[in-house]
């Protein structure tokens, strides 16, 4: 068949496709047998070519996009700005306002038989005051949902458009955006890739997906042309590689059905996503291999709600599901509901107080009788009782997280993190370990052959090509040309005299230049060789730890290569090629010394050490490409190359800088354990003076097993503190080193621990830390998917910076803390003090709303936008348990509450004297507006303002104006308030309650504000040890994860794992939603926002864990049915 592309009409429909890739193994096979011949006549239906792919030209991206549509789904409508003022009017506290205003508007209108002079025709504007202020407060929290769900929509773009796929067009592969992605592309699948359409496969090499996002089933799925032909959009390669062709994408792919059916989306392109209730059903064996976007039987039953399917997939599917809070969240959550008991209490003693104190002296020391006019004091009364909830209730302590927190994720995406999941940006703050990957992080990820063993001879350097044996030359370039991933490459210099552009694995790319250095071109090989000739390919993975692929010999028979980690491969090789190109027996003896003359030198000097071997298979030799270990020995060695990874320049001062936060630096590498002990020396993760240990993942598993082979955790704390280096570790070890770190209890506050990771199987522990960072660059889409955090530059010192904003934004919620609980303290003590002894409150409603206006709205925005500073890296880690109001912070707050009681209460009681005023208190609760009571609200609210600066500082810190200048929004906030204070007391006297002060007055009101500066510098001074120990501490435990185990699947298995339809559909959404909302959340939810975690068990450990005594076996754990355990998944409800 000819690769040419015509440019007549596509002769498929969209709905033919999406009935073909509802088909799974044989029924697809046979489907695109009966219809189309092979995949080859498919592509060209498709007006596409295997090998040159699609034309690209705009037209024809315009119109394959016009016939099957692009590959977008399009996101839900963004609520209107009325609909989220009607969600914020929703609140509790609100309504119970707007029926205390109505009452209060209508008894205005009653007349009175003891009006107060002027007092009558105001009697309607507290009401209408009230009114005002509840629609200010509204509008002010709809306009925070919309910065916020416009915030989540751009952090999602960002997401979107980092998700990037290799296609080829025109016969040039590029690197695309996914939702670029067409009908017809050829898309190139590699191991870790996320897939984002769905498609047929045209050439796998050793393909095996995660398809538990759409069926629910955990086992990979072995996929292939004559295997399993179809791929589909959401599901995660685990092994191996391959080209699909691109048969649905966004809406009419099986997910984007999904999406249509659950957000209720029209279709595209002549897409019909209902199933009609006439339609013929298939019959039994299509239907076990099928997977239909809707459950028939739902459908033929429709009293049976799909919600109840939900519930009832599996009542098991829920049992290891915890949701957890973040570090952060826990302790406010706990603190918010102490605020709300304690301000709800004093709120209803005080409105009960009013109450009757009001009925005893006018009932029954006055002998009134009851008049109409009396239910307006009742109504004050509850006024008063309903702004005190309104004051105590920390409504802007979810403002001034998120608002913190946006900030954060704003200015951490200029410092190369892409913030994925909110709550990270906190828990960095409290990290006290970092477990991070060696290459690209600690080191530049620029790999450089330096060292090289050839010819059974050992080279300081790379000799120079013509002293090399031609024979043997040719075979070392022929294996690293062949032996890698075709979309590894070279391309020139960005700049003169610069290095090559490295593209792809960065090994393989060290690998690629040393070919170039014998002065021969990889390209002309990988076009001699295209992978549609190669007979099989054994893809790197983390058990393997080495890649091998084999090929038709031209004398008959096959040819194998191999590369890997140095001393796995040796093990395999039974001869070396000497400097002639004849191979010489290469017996346990030779070994032995290669590895102490040869790799343990390369290693010390930090180099990554990496074996070519090769083997010829005759043509009579019957070969089971099933048995890798048959196929894959009797190896002959070629060369060891050792390849230098600088480490980053910033590096070693980024650890200096963590080891002085009070952050521990662990390196958890695959490497050799000598490579890796001198990188982390050049690093400064190991100094001479530490105590430390540097162990491999076999010594580091013998250690923490019990008799039994189980981990123990009692012997894993005898190893994770001194450890700092753990090589030759397998992603299992990494998540057994940091589950042990988290659980463990030897640490006062418990440790809460950062991993980095950039592998597909890296995932688990990725989920499992506190906070995940993946790699923007060599990291796979499902290590992206598990993270909290991307860096986006694979930078460490990326992660430093991280710490710094977390601990800014801990910062940040404890400043506005300290500010809010002294308000609470004080404003609800005079309210009460007042109800219990002259029977009015000296703060009137509508002058508390505008408190609470302050506390929320502005001090929230002017405390929580604070830059950081290198001085947080100067102190100690929180810790995950360690009280969120310090000893300190709460001695500021009693004493700056004592402070202003005090001011306030000799106001009250003698402040008519002190001030030659008017008494307050002789009007009453509805009796006209006195100077007195106006100079009262005046210096409360002078005093919060000074002590708004005061609260910029919680560590004890002398001067509270160091830096403000650097905050711009906190001045204009001060400011802002300020002339709005003064507007309101000349001019909104009678919204506001107030009169007009004099100047000697308004000075006497900002000279006890000043006070507030004045009293903190003596504060600062008294110790905090007579203060009792902390009074609340909000840590929190951990249930422990649960991990789907992942087992293979073999085609004649496929019936038995076949689940419902219903269960299929429900599953199928359930992740993709997920991926989607959980970064809603994040925004949406304030204190609620939610750690999106998958359920890891405990059992992962004994799943992956080697029999005591013993290696690893893979294969046989694949094989043992018992090990794995059911995969778990959220409900729907507890997702959404």
């Amino acid at each position: 068949m000819t690769d040419e592309v015509d440019d007549g009409n596509f002769r498929v429909t969209v709905q033919e496709l999406r009935q073909l890739m509802e088909l799974r193994k044989t029924n697809a096979i046979n489907e695109i047998k009966a219809k189309y011949g092979d995949t080859l006549q498919l592509c060209q239906r498709l007006l596409t070519s295997p090998t040159n792919g699609i034309r690209g030209f705009k037209d024809d991206l315009d119109r394959r996009i016009d016939v099957f549509g692009s590959n977008i789904i399009p996101p839900k409508p963004p609520k209107t700005f009325l609909q989220l003022m009607w969600e914020a009017s929703q609140d509790t506290v609100l309504i119970m306002l707007i029926i205390a205003a109505v009452v209060s508007l209508a008894l205005s209108f009653i007349p009175s038989e003891e009006s107060h002079g002027g007092s009558e025709a105001a009697q309607w504007i507290e009401g209408m005051a009230i009114f005002l202020a509840v629609f200010i407060v509204i509008i002010v929290t709809a306009f925070n949902d919309w910065t916020k769900e416009k915030q989540f929509r751009g952090l999602q773009e960002k997401l979107e458009s980092e998700h990037r796929m290799s296609v080829i067009r025109s016969g040039e592969v590029m690197e695309i955006p996914v939702s670029e992605i067409v009908c017809g592309d050829i898309c190139m699948v590699k191991y870790g890739d996320l897939l984002p359409a769905d498609g047929i496969i045209i050439q796998s090499n050793d393909l095996k997906l995660d398809e538990s996002s759409l069926t629910g089933e955990s086992d990979a799925v072995k996929k292939g042309v004559d295997i399993d032909p179809t791929l589909l959009s959401g599901t995660h390669v685990l092994e191996g590689s391959g080209k699909m062709v691109a048969t649905a994408v966004g809406l009419n792919s099986q997910t984007g059905q999904i999406f249509s059916l659950l957000l209720d989306i029209k279709g595209q392109k002549g897409q019909k996503l209902e199933v009609e209730a006439d339609e013929e059903p298939v019959n039994s064996e299509e239907a076990a291999n099928k997977t239909t976007p809707v459950d028939e039987e739902a459908q033929a039953n429709p009293s049976v709600p799909n919600n109840h399917q939900v519930a009832h997939v599996d009542p098991e599917l829920n049992s290891g599901e915890s949701q957890e809070k973040s570090v952060l969240q826990g302790k406010l959550t706990k603190l918010a509901y102490l605020i709300a008991y304690g301000g709800g209490s004093v709120a209803v003693l005080t409105t009960i107080i009013l109450i009757v104190r009001f009925c005893i002296e006018n009932y029954g020391v006055q002998n009134n009788s009851f008049v109409v006019s009396d239910l307006s004091n009742f109504v004050d009364f509850f006024i008063i009782g309903i702004t005190v909830i309104v004051v105590a209730v920390p409504e802007g302590l979810p403002l001034a997280v998120t608002l913190s927190l946006a900030y954060s994720v704003k200015r951490m995406l200029k410092d190369n993190n892409l913030v994925r999941h909110l709550h990270a940006c906190e828990t960095m703050g409290n990290a006290t370990a970092i477990c991070s990957d060696k290459t690209g992080t600690l080191t530049m990820n620029r790999m450089t052959v330096v060292e090289i063993m050839v010819g059974n001879e050992y080279h300081k350097s790379v000799p120079e090509h013509e002293t090399i044996n031609h024979g043997l030359k040719e075979l070392i370039t022929d294996g690293i040309a062949i032996n890698s991933s075709y979309s590894s490459q070279l391309l020139p210099a960005d700049m003169p005299g610069g290095f090559p552009r490295q593209i792809g694995n960065k090994t393989e790319c060290a690998l690629l230049g040393l070919c170039l250095q014998l002065k021969e071109e990889y390209q002309m090989i990988r076009d001699r060789w295209p992978v549609e000739k190669y007979q099989v390919v054994y893809t790197f993975n983390s058990t393997r730890k080495s890649m091998s692929t084999v090929i038709p010999h031209p004398n008959g028979g096959f040819r194998l290569y191999t590369k890997g980690a140095s001393e796995i491969v040796m093990k395999k090789c039974t001869s070396i090629l000497d400097k002639d190109g004849n191979a010489k027996l290469f017996n346990l003896e030779d070994k032995e010394n290669m590895v102490k003359d040869v790799i343990m030198p390369m290693a010390s000097n930090g180099l990554r050490t990496l074996c070519l071997a090769y083997r010829d298979i005759p043509a009579e030799e019957e070969i089971d490409w099933e048995e890798e270990n048959n196929v894959v020995c009797n190896l002959t060695c070629l060369i060891i190359v050792g390849i230098e990874d600088p480490v980053r320049t910033e590096v070693p001062d980024a650890i200096v800088q963590c080891q002085r936060a009070g952050v521990t630096v662990r390196m958890v590498t695959g490497d050799n354990v000598n490579t890796a002990r001198s990188i982390a020396t050049k690093c400064g993760i190991l100094t001479p003076e530490s105590d430390f240990l540097v162990m491999e993942g076999k010594e580091f598993n013998r250690r923490i097993r019990d008799k039994t082979g189980k981990i123990s955790q009692a012997l894993l704390d005898k190893v994770w503190p001194n450890l700092r280096v753990l090589a030759r570790s397998s992603p299992t070890d990494k998540h057994t080193l940091v589950k042990g770190i988290i659980d463990s209890k030897l640490s006062v506050h418990q440790e809460v621990v950062a991993v980095t990771g950039d592998g597909t199987n890296d995932a688990p522990a990725l989920k499992k830390a506190d906070v995940g960072f993946a790699m923007g660059i060599a990291g796979t889409d499902v290590a992206k998917e598990a993270s909290d955090i991307i860096l986006t530059d694979d930078n460490f010192t990326s992660i430093v910076k991280a710490v710094m904003w977390g601990r800014n934004v801990y910062d940040s919620i404890a400043k506005f803390l300290q500010f809010q609980l002294t308000v609470n303290l004080s404003a609800i003590t005079v309210t009460f003090v007042g109800a219990c002894t002259v029977s009015d409150s000296p703060l009137r409603a509508i002058q508390m709303l505008w408190v609470n206006l302050i506390m929320d709205a502005f001090a929230s925005l002017a405390l929580a936008t604070e830059p950081p500073t290198e001085a947080l890296l100067l102190r100690k880690p929180y810790g995950r348990t360690k009280p969120l109001i310090s000893r300190l912070m709460m001695k500021n707050i009693l004493l700056h509450g004592v402070y202003q009681i005090i001011i306030l209460l000799v106001m009250l009681y003698k402040g008519a004297d002190l001030f030659d005023v008017d008494d307050g208190i002789s009007e009453g609760i509805r009796g006209n507006d006195t100077p007195h009571y106006t100079i009262i609200f005046n210096t409360f609210v002078l005093m919060q303002l000074f002590n708004e600066i005061n609260a910029r500082k919680v560590h004890g810190e002398r001067n509270v104006f160091k830096g403000i200048q650097r905050n711009s929004i906190f001045i204009a906030v001060i400011i802002g308030t300020l002339i709005a204070q003064v507007l309101l007391i000349e001019f909104g006297g009678l919204i506001f309650r107030t009169v007009h002060l004099e100047l000697s007055e308004w000075l006497w009101c900002i000279l006890f504000g000043l006070g507030s500066l004045l009293w903190h510098q003596i504060v600062t001074s008294i110790p905090t040890k007579w203060l009792l120990p902390s009074i609340c501490s909000f840590g929190q435990t951990k249930e422990d994860e649960t991990l789907p185990t992942i087992r293979e699947i073999q085609p004649d298995q496929a019936d038995s794992v076949e689940r419902k339809r219903a269960q299929i559909l429900w599953m199928r959404g359930l992740t993709r939603l997920q991926q989607q909302i959980r970064v809603v959340n994040a925004f949406q939810s304030g204190l609620q926002h939610r750690i999106e975690r998958k359920s890891l068990s405990s059992s992962i450990h004994e799943f992956m864990a080697p029999p005591p005594g013993d290696s690893f076996d893979i294969e046989a754990t694949k094989k043992d049915d018992e090990s794995a355990p059911t995969a778990s998944f959220p409900s729907l409800e507890t997702t959404l």
